[in-house]
């Protein structure tokens, strides 16, 4: 595979966001690309890999800069998977963020085993009031 490009805070069309999301096996509102641009419009830090001018990953996450980040998406293509691009672009969003600021994420089930392989901890505790839709 040639070389992946990193790109921190690029303009991201929402349909190439959601083609990811969907290429990924991540379940977000694709089929709502107004609601992916609001996301990503005001979302504080957005990474994004890139492979011959083809967007193949991105993550977004909201923070303060000082003492909390939530990394609220990940998402790399099924067939870029593999090759280091998330732990990569969780890199990036700590390098944005400092050593000072906890990352903190809330995982699908099926990621469960991904995360503690890119260095998180499995905390139990937490809450959540979950969206209506």
């Amino acid at each position: 595979m040639s070389v992946i490009e990193y790109r921190h805070n690029f303009p991201l069309a929402a349909a190439d966001v959601a083609a990811v999301f969907d290429a990924s096996g991540i379940r977000r509102p694709t089929h709502d690309l107004a609601r992916i641009e609001r996301m990503f419009t005001n979302a504080d830090l957005c990474l994004s890999a890139w492979h011959d001018g083809k967007l193949v990953g991105v993550c977004r996450a909201l923070t303060d800069f000082s003492y909390c980040c939530y990394l609220s998406d990940l998402a790399v293509a099924k067939a870029y998977q593999k090759h280091g691009i998330g732990r990569e672009l969780i890199a990036h969003i700590r390098a944005a963020i400092s050593d000072e600021v906890a990352l903190i994420l809330l995982s699908a089930p099926e990621a469960m085993a991904y995360y503690p392989k890119v260095g998180f901890e499995e905390i139990e505790n937490g809450f959540i009031i979950k969206r209506n839709r």
